[in-house]
């Protein structure tokens, strides 16, 4: 070896990571929020919690990724969007505690940055943050080459809550007769990916840019349509005064393997199956992947993306709340005595 070797030549770019830096940190800062009290560069990041605000305050925390959906966008080069999916896989998971998002941490890794792609998918954390309420106050960029595929990156992420003890919702207060209230997602969300992508690239040969008229627009702008954040339709209620009895954030599993989790003991709930609109995309996979009922509810939302359970008395002003900040609500059963679970009728 006659030349000197260098970091850059083993195939990380400092000079990359510190441009991508530059081009972020603008569109990082303005999620900030009061609490936060460090710039970026710091070796971590502090937040400031108002102890005036509660009275016995419990942190809540997620942590999740995107998936396999970031296949689709690698396929269509398009990488704005998975950063919401990012945020809502977490801050989706808090809510259901009836806390409140603070702030958010992401993880970005590739085999060799491009400052550009990478600013796009930040761009996209951002804006999940915002619709969050919260601030993305740190993360890391990891660079590691041969570890991934020419351009492609993987993502994680981690939000923390906060919530005063006793307004914790954890399910405990479901009771029988109690009405659920269905949310209506905004497709796929992140899951189900890797039955979505063999179903329609590998079996049936489907291209991103294939035109489809049941969808209105191209199989790739579908699959890549963000996960739903429904931090302001929950704060909405407890603004209101209206406390849920329980939440669920219908994610891989569907409903029959998210809402058991919140039911106690000699509580079931019965599924009204036909009094929401699913998304026209569950029809087409059930209709050319042959794909069997019960599967299709194990894997997908099926248009149902966050689950309120509330008490009769306050559903119907629940629902007005929920529609008049923006998110299209049914009631799609109710709460009975029997096993824990889910029990589905068709009338």
């Amino acid at each position: 070896m006659t030349e000197k070797l260098t970091y850059k030549a083993s195939g990380v770019d400092i000079d990359e990571g510190d441009r991508f830096v530059k081009l972020i940190a603008p569109l990082v800062k303005s999620t900030f929020t009061k609490g936060v009290l460090t710039d970026l560069g710091h070796f971590g990041a502090l937040f400031e919690i108002n102890p005036s605000q509660y009275s016995r305050p419990v942190l809540v925390s997620s942590t999740d990724g995107v998936g396999t959906k970031l296949k689709i966008a690698f396929l269509c080069d398009r990488h704005d969007t998975v950063g919401i999916d990012l945020v809502a896989m977490c801050v989706n998971d808090i809510i259901t505690l009836g806390a409140e998002p603070l702030f958010f941490l992401d993880y970005f890794a590739t085999g060799r940055l491009t400052a550009e792609k990478a600013s796009e998918v930040i761009r996209g954390i951002v804006q999940g943050c915002k619709d969050a309420g919260c601030a993305l106050i740190g993360g890391e960029t990891a660079e590691m080459p041969g570890f991934y595929a020419e351009g492609e990156y993987d993502l994680s992420g981690f939000a923390v809550g906060i919530v005063d003890r006793h307004r914790i919702i954890d399910g405990s207060r479901v009771r029988e007769g109690d009405r659920i209230i269905g949310i209506a997602s905004s497709g796929l969300h992140s899951n189900g990916y890797s039955l979505v992508r063999k179903l329609f690239f590998e079996v049936n040969n489907y291209k991103p840019d294939t035109y489809l008229e049941e969808l209105g627009r191209t199989l790739g702008e579908e699959l890549l349509e963000p996960t739903r954040i429904y931090v302001k339709g929950v704060r909405a209620l407890k603004d209101s005064g209206i406390v849920p009895n329980g939440l669920a954030h219908i994610t891989g599993g569907g409903i029959p393997g998210n809402l058991p989790r919140i039911l106690p003991e000699g509580l079931c709930a019965l599924i009204y199956e036909k009094n929401w609109q699913e998304p026209a995309i569950f029809n087409i996979i059930r209709g050319i992947g042959k794909v069997e009922d019960e599967e299709m509810r194990r894997v997908f939302n099926l248009g149902i993306g966050f689950i309120v359970i509330i008490s009769n008395d306050n559903a119907d002003k629940a629902k007005k709340i929920l529609e008049e900040n923006g998110y299209i609500s049914y009631n799609i059963g109710e709460i009975i005595k029997g096993k824990r679970g889910v029990r589905y009728v068709q009338d």
